[in-house]
């Protein structure tokens, strides 16, 4: 059988299409820069992206399902209509392709901040909490509307699964998609020294492996129009820093940072930003989003997909191994 993923070259395509190869299946893979061809048999790659429509057509060409993983991501943008671009433009291109081609099966991935943050009174949220959720980053506004368009395909007659991953970490390139491998490192490396505000806000997390799993668990049993969020688990940052330093042996001291001088020095960065062209290396929206509790359900994705994630403490350990070899 043969599957197009786009977004290949990311950090959750790249093992995926490792995984979907060794498991028989015929990639092809979409990439803007392509790795090198030929690492295995089954997967062969296409240059290209999702705003190029012609890459489009030669890629999906054959395939009886589609993986779209391909997005603009981060927490700013010199043009923020890149945003709604790459994510809401581009998967019509990929689903006008898909359907042109006679693909039946798609698999899109969003992100698990599209299902809002907690309400007030802390419960986990599920794909069910939110109508209307509070959604601050022009990223997660472009990927609740791709969601939207993605399922609108239905009626085309694809059957359409997205799944909403967490904060994802693991194995992989320490860039801005991996930012929380990123942290791991820093802190063992003693270069992290603050916890947000009082500690107290959660978050989810998930290891790489397991949202690779849940990706063709999604394929292989979700049901159409249906999202699925691909998460681990619950933890505040106080209990995160806490199991970081049980694994890494440290005793370094951290300091707790107010939410009022991490705000004033995200505007100046904005500011900055705004004036010269370069990344700001923290912005408002995301210093908001850290006070706030990200607490997130897995309930729906373990029942109807078995997903089965593994236990939080295991990973970070086998992350920490990773680092120390890899890094």
């Amino acid at each position: 059988m043969k599957v197009l993923v786009t977004g290949s070259t990311g950090y959750v395509g790249v093992p995926l299409v490792r995984r979907l190869a060794e498991e028989g299946f015929e990639v092809h893979a979409l990439a803007r820069t392509p790795g090198k061809d030929g690492e295995h048999p089954g997967i062969r790659t296409f240059k290209g992206d999702v705003l190029d429509t012609d890459s489009l057509e030669a890629a999906v060409a054959g395939c009886e399902a589609v993986y779209h993983l391909a997005a603009y991501a981060g927490v700013w943008a010199k043009d923020p209509d890149r945003f709604r671009l790459v994510n809401v433009e581009g998967t019509r291109n990929v689903f006008n392709a898909a359907a042109e081609a006679g693909v039946k099966r798609v698999v899109v991935t969003s992100t698990g901040g599209v299902m809002g943050h907690s309400p007030a009174d802390g419960r986990a949220v599920d794909e069910q909490t939110y109508d209307n959720p509070p959604l601050a980053s022009w990223y997660e506004k472009s990927k609740l509307e791709a969601e939207h368009l993605a399922f609108s395909y239905q009626e085309k007659g694809m059957k359409v699964v997205v799944v909403n991953p967490t904060r994802i970490f693991g194995p992989g390139p320490l860039n801005e998609s991996n930012s929380v491998t990123k942290l791991i490192k820093q802190f063992n490396d003693g270069k992290w020294r603050f916890i947000p505000g009082d500690g107290e806000s959660v978050g989810n997390y998930v290891y790489l492996d397991d949202v690779v799993d849940g990706h063709i668990l999604a394929m292989e049993k979700g049901a159409s129009g249906e999202r699925y969020i691909l998460g681990g688990t619950n933890v505040s940052y106080n209990q995160l820093f806490s199991l970081l330093r049980e694994v890494t042996g440290s005793r370094q001291r951290l300091f707790h940072t107010p939410l009022a001088p991490m705000l004033l020095f995200s505007r100046l960065e904005l500011l900055k930003a705004r004036l010269t062209g370069k990344k700001p290396l923290i912005v408002p929206e995301f210093v908001h989003k850290l006070t706030k509790n990200w607490s997130m359900s897995i309930d729906k994705a373990r029942k109807e997909l078995g997903y089965s994630p593994m236990v939080f403490e295991d990973a970070v350990q086998m992350t920490l191994n990773w680092i120390k070899q890899n890094t």
